[in-house]
């Protein structure tokens, strides 16, 4: 019986759990400018040694880019990646005075927030979340939760814990027990709790979208938990803007707070595209930004 995990979460992570601690150590010790040397070396090796990644990689950025993708196209992609990995470990450790970080569509979510209901953010896997949760530990009034699948992520959290123990407090486990509870709970004491929509977990159902001008499967279940919890949606994305720039965009996406639940699918639909063509225009936007190293179109 053929195993009903997804590709992306069946292939091991090539960094180990003991090349992230040389890296947190490298960073701490040296500062981000010296330790980012050495992320044009991963970055090479990737471009070089991960045909199957490279291949993923230049399918998504010719889609992205309308036309041909080279090899410093690549390159600029995977570099991306590794750059906001690395600038995890400072914005855990509450170093925001590295980085220049611009908000823009925060005002809409600021009024929905004072409504005292929370609200639920949509991302991808599409620049830095963590550039978010930083700042919501930052500033007060704004309290960020993340439910993720987390034994995708599980090494990595393990050093990212092992450097700021509050940096995994308030992540909701995915299906898990209890988890849609605790999302409301963290939902009624006025947090925003993020998922991300691009990428299915387990069994999860499917729907063919339009994106990026082809269809491609997009998962139903974090849109269902969205109608589930009856919130409004805001669609967000922490972009890397290169060197030690971020730009955070919220946009509100849907409002489930009065969907009914005959209205229910044909809104979840909606939703979905409309999650869609936002991640398309970011993708054109910022085409290094969507970390997509597999075959997200199964053209095969």
């Amino acid at each position: 019986m053929k195993s009903a995990t997804p590709d992306w979460v069946r292939r091991q992570e090539r960094s180990n759990l003991a090349i992230l601690r040389f890296m947190v150590w490298l960073s701490l010790s040296f500062g981000r400018r010296a330790s980012r040397a050495v992320l044009y070396g991963i970055a090479f090796y990737y471009v070089i040694f991960a045909p199957q990644a490279r291949r993923a990689s230049r399918d998504y950025l010719r889609r992205a880019l309308g036309r041909w993708a080279n090899w410093r196209d690549g390159f600029l992609h995977v570099f991306s990646f590794a750059s906001t990995v690395h600038d995890r470990i400072y914005l855990l450790n509450d170093r925001f005075d590295l980085f220049d970080i611009e908000e823009h569509g925060a005002e809409q979510l600021r009024q929905t927030l004072a409504e005292g209901h929370g609200a639920l953010l949509i991302g991808a896997h599409m620049g830095s979340f963590e550039v978010l949760r930083a700042i919501g530990r930052g500033r007060e009034g704004l309290k960020v939760a993340m439910m993720m699948y987390e034994e995708n992520a599980r090494k990595i959290n393990a050093t990212l814990e092992a450097i700021n123990p509050a940096a995994t407090k308030d992540i909701i486990g995915l299906g898990q027990p209890g988890s849609m509870i605790a999302a409301r709970d963290k939902l009624d004491q006025g947090y925003l709790v993020g998922m991300l929509a691009d990428r299915r977990l387990g069994d999860d159902v499917t729907t063919p979208i339009d994106f990026l001008g082809a269809p491609a499967p997009f998962p139903v279940g974090p849109f269902r938990v969205a109608a589930m919890l009856k919130r409004p949606v805001f669609f967000m994305t922490g972009l890397y803007m290169g060197g030690n720039r971020y730009q955070i965009h919220f946009e509100r996406l849907a409002d489930f707070t009065q969907v009914e639940r005959a209205e229910r699918d044909n809104a979840i639909r909606a939703a979905q595209q409309a999650y869609a063509d936002r991640l398309s225009h970011f993708c054109r936007q910022a085409p290094y930004n969507w970390f997509n190293f597999f075959d997200f179109w199964q053209d095969k």
